[in-house]
């Protein structure tokens, strides 16, 4: 038993050590930049190539991300619907509150406030995979040229407040059209700076605005499935408000 205790060990620790070389070697600064005017144009070209007017119009969502969360969003009335597992959460994405359910049943007090919290963390992340692209002026933003590592020429988003995670920064690389094909990543949920991950396979929803549905990176990929959009409820095929509960 201690002989295989000891190669254990070992084991770990070389696999502590390779993991730690890689990420060493994998690890990209963070490329340092002032605001600008052309950092902005560029964010406006960008924006433009989504069609961020027709996403302003956009007022019902739904998605599932990656298999993990699903979401039926109005983003009118600042509601979502979020469910992942035996659980559900209705949430107004202003103020934080709503309510949750577990199989069905509702919650209270301190099971109900987790609940709450880790749907509004999923859907920060989430809807911000979904279109991050028109956050890019969003309140506490900052937007510079940079050149990455590799020598690409990139916009990038800092982010000093908002979400649940201010300090990131978003390095974006996009077409002649001002269409995202990649970004790279500063993020404090990842330990590794300068992580890559693709925007393509894009869609255009009802609206006109373009979704991009899957990113891959180095690593593992992440995709937006059944991506639905409408301006009404009514375009969307839904006769009865969905968020009844939260106008009680």
């Amino acid at each position: 038993m201690k002989k295989v205790l000891k190669w254990f060990v070992i084991l770990l620790v070389v696999l502590i050590g390779i993991v730690a070389i890689a990420g060493f070697l994998l690890h990209e600064s963070k490329p340092e930049g002032k605001p600008s005017p052309q950092a902005d144009a560029i964010a406006q070209k960008m924006m433009a190539a989504v069609d961020q007017a027709a996403w302003d119009t956009t007022a019902i969502l739904s998605w599932d991300f990656a298999g993990r969360q699903q979401y039926l969003w109005d983003k009118e009335r600042n509601f979502v619907k979020v469910m992942w597992g035996e659980n559900t959460v209705f949430l107004h994405t202003k103020s934080v509150t709503g309510k949750a359910f577990k199989n069905g049943v509702e919650l209270s007090g301190n099971e109900a406030n987790s609940a709450i919290q880790m749907a509004w963390r999923h859907f920060c992340n989430d809807s911000f995979w979904l279109n991050a692209v028109v956050k890019a002026f969003d309140p506490g933003t900052s937007r510079s040229m940079v050149k990455t590592k590799d020598g690409k020429e990139a916009m990038m988003v800092s982010y000093a407040s908002g979400g649940v995670t201010p300090g990131d920064a978003y390095a974006w690389i996009l077409d002649e059209n001002g269409l995202p094909t990649s970004y790279k990543m500063w993020v404090s949920i990842i330990p590794i700076g300068g992580v890559e991950f693709t925007w393509e396979k894009w869609i255009t929803l009802d609206t006109g605005a373009k979704i991009a549905t899957l990113h891959k990176s180095a690593v593992f990929d992440l995709e937006m499935r059944d991506v639905k959009g409408a301006a009404s409820l009514e375009a969307y095929g839904l006769t009865e408000d969905p968020f009844g509960i939260l106008l009680k």
